[in-house]
């Protein structure tokens, strides 16, 4: 079992390019633990946490409703945004620039193997992040990711979460607001909830602009902490 999370930050990029990188990896992780099965042998297994920013992209996972997509072709072109299906748990969502996405594409046997707590455990991650800058985040029952004022007429989403997970390898991750052009979630039923706000960072602080870096810096450090990993960084472009 390794607990060593191999880090790459590949600051702007395309949806698909990165989502291609996740399936490589992914698949690198799976063959190695299938091989390991079938001839009873003992090879490590990796694990990654990839940090991101897409352009404009609106993602349906696999359980979605496309009808939570609130603009047509035309119109997505407009908006200088993509559009994939995907084949993450959860519904609609968007990621684009000033928002950090992170996929850990991990071995949860190098870990420990239950997915309800890899979940809560990544939440917990962008919790006490947010409670660095005076913010109460919390979960809200039944929905997946990172809310404020769960319980009021207030309650609004700040980070989604969407996995998957095979043979105990996940990929797909979470998509905090930091920076975020929350104009464009008003172009989807965000995860499909209609009745709650969306939001970020800079605008819950007041700020014009958050430091990215700095987010990206205090995400680092509780993954470390709460997951008992050692991250090692990799250059970008060393793909």
């Amino acid at each position: 079992m390794s607990k060593d999370v191999i880090f790459q930050d590949l600051a702007l990029r395309d949806y698909k390019e990165t989502w291609d990188y996740q399936e490589d990896l992914f698949q690198q992780i799976l063959d190695i633990k299938i091989k390991n099965r079938r001839e009873d042998a003992q090879l490590p297994t990796q694990n990654h946490l990839l940090f991101v920013e897409h352009p404009h992209v609106y993602t349906l996972g696999k359980s979605g409703d496309l009808k939570n997509l609130l603009l047509n072709e035309a119109q997505l072109k407009e908006k200088n945004a993509t559009f994939y299906k995907i084949n993450r748990g959860g519904d609609i969502t968007y990621h684009g620039p000033g928002q950090l996405v992170g996929y850990p594409i991990l071995d949860l046997e190098n870990f420990f193997t239950d997915i309800h707590r890899y979940l809560r455990t990544l939440e917990e991650v962008i919790i006490l992040t947010l409670k660095d800058y005076g913010l109460k985040a919390e979960r809200s029952k039944g929905e997946t990711g990172v809310w404020l004022d769960v319980g009021t007429p207030f309650a609004r989403k700040i980070c989604a979460m969407g996995v998957r997970a095979s043979r105990w390898v996940t990929m797909h991750g979470f998509a905090l607001n930091v920076n975020a052009d929350l104009g464009y979630f008003d172009n989807i039923v965000p995860c499909g909830i209609q009745d709650k706000a969306v939001t970020s960072l800079n605008v819950e602080l007041g700020q014009k602009e958050v430091s990215l870096n700095e987010v990206k810096a205090k995400v680092k450090h509780y993954f470390e902490d709460l997951f008992e990993a050692h991250l090692t960084s990799k250059n970008s472009t060393n793909r």
